[in-house]
């Protein structure tokens, strides 16, 4: 089938749009191991593999440790805040009679990867490849991806009318600095040690009210406003109590503690959470009045039973930020202690960049002693509540095993969410009465590529959504993949301009349906591919069928495995692609190779046939 690739999302509509989308991925993605893969009909097709891999330098970065204890003008470190926020005195009582757990903020906070957002080695190479392929845009990228990567520094070069970029800018000759980048610099540097505090204490406790919820306020469009008299003294720090002590930390910090109770809304993480991309062409060129909803986790809330008023209602603190069920003090000194305390943990999902935080924190600049093992096992436990899997069927049928993997979403925003290097799939396997293994699907390799799935093989494809899976050369793949100007599947965030495929898991209450007829939403917003028509793919649940040649009638076992990639081997296959001329993408994969760890298990079943 031929299909016109030139697309344009200010000319269709979105009904139109999700319905070439899902022509194009229905003949344009379907693959799967080495040559053959399954495509929506089951059938096969040839997939022949393309990238071009250079061979790695093993290069490691040598990033400067900074100054978190500074007291700017606008903004103060981490440290000037944790030291008073990490105390001996923080301490709760756990399940198990006679331990305790401290809670201090700091603690909690530097190991997450809010705290080290400027020091993440996969964005570094990310923004690298961007600057590499779109060289004239340096200010855009620099701009765009800076601002809720390094916020404080954003923030202090704005007011001061500095210069900011992550990476040194170079003359015409390619050897002399113009400008100097955060990669280069050190602490003597003021904006250097504001950049590598992260997405820190100041940042969201100085953050404004007032155009929370607005689009003005999303794509790092958040304010901070600062004293409102011109004092510095004056300068807020808000927090969710309504009686803070307002002298101590004015004295100790030079903040003005205050009640802000916007700070706890999902409104605030919106904020860098929702993120519209101006879209640009193959060639680099913008496009005209192609806005991309690259990230859109806050509006996938606002359309699940999780938002405000609806039968689950939660915020992103309630899940990210869990509270406590006892009262606990929260600083030195503190006279009393206080309820529903917010722990500074920033649950989430990516152990695998944390781990080589933690494996390599002395190349990345970080300080001795974090305890990335707690936090990693923490966020390990955080994403087994995020979906559950059950097993059913009707056993074997003539020679056929029949049954279906269930796969319900206990999240407030798609499975996964946010950056489209990401994925969740399932791992299937049968064993007969003997415990022989007779069929498998979505196996992973030790180098995180998985058997069967078109894009490990080619990054140019990707697997198709599946509804039935009859080989073990078709994996279900829960994903995003973005197209570009030309119709083809891109990598860049900047040339993604729509969804080819995105069957990621819906959060309850996210009905397809209705987000197609909603005019409101981004045209890039919503299910597109095979998963729109799959009848039970919706709500925040999907069922796969598996029909598995067995001939024999015997007892079965049955397992599946819903399992999370932060980072997908085809994805990485295509960055490694620059390695031999983009230091940082050669950096990355370093660690990458040398990191075991490449994905995690949410949840299992295991079922009984016959």
């Amino acid at each position: 089938m031929d299909i016109e690739k030139t697309v344009s999302t200010r000319t269709l509509g979105k009904a139109s749009l999700l319905l070439l989308m899902f022509l194009l991925s229905a003949c344009g993605g379907s693959g799967g191991d080495s040559v053959n893969g399954g495509g929506d009909d089951g059938g096969d097709v040839d997939i022949i593999e393309k990238d071009v891999v250079p061979e790695a330098r093993g290069l490691l970065p040598s990033l400067s440790p900074s100054i978190a204890s500074f007291e700017g003008e606008h903004h103060a470190g981490s440290e000037a805040c944790s030291t008073c926020h990490n105390d001996a005195s923080m301490e709760i009582t756990t399940p198990i009679a006679g331990e305790t757990r401290n809670v201090s903020i700091g603690t909690a906070w530097e190991t997450s990867m809010m705290a080290n957002s400027t020091r993440d080695p996969y964005w570094h190479a990310v923004v690298a490849s961007e600057l590499d392929n779109y060289p004239h845009l340096e200010e855009v990228i620099n701009d765009e991806c800076i601002v809720c990567h390094a916020p404080l520094a954003h923030d202090l070069t704005e007011k001061e009318g500095l210069d900011l970029r992550l990476y040194d800018q170079l003359s015409a000759n390619g050897v002399t600095v113009i400008n100097p980048g955060l990669y280069s610099m050190d602490d003597s540097n003021e904006v250097f040690n504001h950049a590598m505090d992260g997405v820190s204490c100041s940042l969201c406790h100085q953050m404004d009210g007032t155009n929370l919820g607005t689009e003005e306020s999303m794509s790092g469009g958040f304010e901070i406003v600062g004293s409102p008299t011109g004092d510095p003294m004056d300068r807020p720090a808000y927090g969710q109590y309504a009686d803070p002590e307002v002298s101590y930390m004015r004295q100790q910090v030079g903040y003005l503690a205050q009640q802000g109770l916007h700070i706890s809304t999902s409104e605030s993480c919106a904020t860098c959470h929702n993120l519209n991309v101006h879209s640009i062409s193959q060639d680099g060129e913008p496009l005209e009045d192609v806005l991309f909803a690259e990230q859109a986790t806050f509006t996938e809330w606002q359309n699940s039973e999780y938002a405000i008023g609806g039968p689950q209602e939660a915020t992103c603190q309630s899940c990210h930020m869990p509270r406590l069920d006892q009262d606990v003090y929260i600083g030195q000194g503190a006279p009393d202690k206080r309820p529903d305390f917010s722990e500074h943990t920033f649950l989430g999902a990516n152990t695998v960049v944390q781990t080589m935080l933690m494996n390599y924190s002395e190349e990345l600049g970080l300080k001795p002693g974090m305890d990335f093992e707690a936090s990693i096992q923490r966020n390990r436990e955080f994403l087994k509540t995020s979906a559950d899997v059950t097993i059913s069927g009707d056993g074997v049928v003539n020679g056929e095993l029949q049954f279906d993997v269930h796969v319900r979403n206990q999240t407030g925003h798609r499975l996964p969410s946010g950056y489209h290097s990401r994925r969740v799939y399932l791992h299937v396997q049968v064993l007969d009465s003997s415990g022989e293994l007779i069929f498998e699907s979505g196996r992973i390799r030790p180098d995180g590529s998985i058997v069967g799935v078109a894009e490990d093989v080619n990054s140019a494809t990707w697997e198709p959504h599946h509804d039935v899976i009859t080989s073990e050369t078709q994996v279900q793949v829960y994903q995003a993949i973005t197209g570009n100007s030309d119709g083809d599947r891109t990598h860049s965030l900047l040339a993604s301009s729509f969804y080819l495929k995105d069957n990621r898991l819906t959060p309850a209450g996210m009905n397809k349906g209705a987000i197609l007829n909603d005019d409101s939403l981004p045209d890039t917003f919503g299910v597109f591919g095979a998963a729109l028509t799959d009848d039970d793919f919706n709500n925040g649940e999907d069922t796969v069928s598996y029909r598995i040649a067995v001939g024999s009638n015997e007892v079965y076992t049955v397992s599946a495995e819903l399992r999370y990639q932060s980072l997908s081997y085809g994805h990485l296959q295509k960055l490694w692609t620059q390695g031999d001329r983009v230091d940082q993408v050669d950096m990355f994969r370093t660690m990458y190779d040398n990191t075991t760890l490449r994905d995690e298990v949410i949840d299992t079943a295991t079922q009984i046939m016959q």
